[in-house]
């Protein structure tokens, strides 16, 4: 069926659809339109679920992990702040092996207070062991909820995915979206080592340095693991749905001689940039990348790449900039812009590709070059 539907809306769809046993709930700008939908669909009976509202993201966390460590497939959604107040379950999350799946309305850190676009909410989490996917349009975001789901719970995997989506250029866009009947798409899930009433068993959380290591290697292992989880459930997505989807998206790259490489609707919009810069014979190409982690391999090698930033990590730089250095060995021109909302069009983004300097840093909007 087609609709138009806003991308909060969209989440929210296909978490009904996926039917979650618990949906925990706390409310904050700009993702609180999903879990008030939810609520909705549970209250008129379109969703089964029990509907926890707590009183902070920490304790929408918890109830998760409490849920999942039961064996019940769980689903919350947050943004900026929240997710920071989340930060020691999201941990915890991870490192007991439990499939959450959450929405991350990426938005920007106080101070100064702002409720619009930035990814470095994101960013603080991307050593905790979650997966990580940024999406660029309202029908990606809502056919990747689907996917979370059946990737988060498979037992090669059994990691929890964040599924992100930038705070109101995407989260309260209008766009068309086909919906799917996702029928036997999501099997029943069966988590290997759930707690079971019925089989009472004593749980010890104390791990000494004897066996700590290898907690932390399973889950290395997991991560890697799941490159061929989620491409064996794209792929499968792409046969049932006819929708096809990578790790990465690229448009125009086999042939060019610079690639910018962004995350989120910065990726869409860079296209249209790169239809430009074609017509005035520059050879550009664009690489989006929609899972950050894993960290997907890149072939960059001869390009020049220039890597938009929407986010910053302090005394280090662009976190997106140095890890496509560090995994390709490429010198890289790096561009900060898109911080706490600030509009970047497709002229601004052309902009970057003529006046790249590779090997330098710029902020957009400050004439400040390193």
């Amino acid at each position: 069926m087609k609709k138009i539907v806003t991308g909060n809306k969209a989440i929210a769809e296909a978490v009904r659809d996926a039917k979650p046993d618990v949906v925990a709930a706390y409310p904050i700008t700009p993702q609180t339109e999903i879990v008030e939908t939810l609520a909705e669909y549970v209250s008129s009976g379109q969703l089964a679920s029990q509907y926890i509202a707590v009183e902070s993201e920490h304790s929408a966390m918890a109830a998760c992990i409490g849920a999942s460590t039961a064996g019940g497939r769980t689903f919350t959604a947050t943004s900026s702040q929240g997710l920071l107040y989340m930060h020691e379950m999201t941990n915890w999350a991870a490192g007991a092996r439990l499939p959450i799946v959450m929405a991350n309305v990426n938005r920007t850190l106080a101070p100064g207070w702002n409720i619009w676009a930035e990814h470095t909410d994101a960013m603080q989490e991307r050593d905790t062991g979650w997966l990580q996917v940024f999406v660029s349009t309202v029908q990606e975001a809502y056919d990747t909820i689907f996917m979370a789901f059946r990737i988060a719970e498979h037992n090669k995997v059994l990691l929890p995915v964040m599924v992100n989506l930038d705070g109101f250029t995407l989260s309260h866009i209008m766009q068309p979206v086909d919906t799917i009947e996702p029928g036997d798409f999501i099997p029943p899930i069966h988590l290997p080592d759930s707690v079971d009433p019925k089989n009472p068993k004593g749980y010890g959380t104390i791990t000494g340095p004897g066996d700590y290591f290898r907690f932390r290697w399973e889950l290395a292992h997991s991560m890697r693991e799941s490159v061929s989880v989620i491409e064996e459930t794209q792929s499968e997505f792409a046969k049932r749905f006819g929708r096809t989807y990578g790790l990465t998206e690229e448009y125009r790259c086999s042939d060019a001689d610079v690639v910018v490489v962004s995350l989120g609707t910065l990726g869409k919009e860079a296209e249209v940039a790169i239809d430009i810069l074609r017509d005035e014979g520059i050879k550009a190409g664009s690489l989006r990348l929609r899972w950050f982690r894993p960290f997907p391999e890149l072939d960059l090698a001869g390009k020049e790449v220039v890597v938009i930033d929407r986010d910053y990590s302090f005394g280090f730089g662009g976190v997106l900039a140095h890890s496509i250095r560090s995994k390709n060995l490429v010198k890289v021109y790096s561009v900060i812009a898109g911080l706490g909302g600030q509009e970047v069009t497709y002229d601004d983004i052309a902009g970057f590709i003529r006046n790249r300097r590779i090997g330098g840093e710029s902020w957009f909007g400050v004439n400040d070059h390193v």
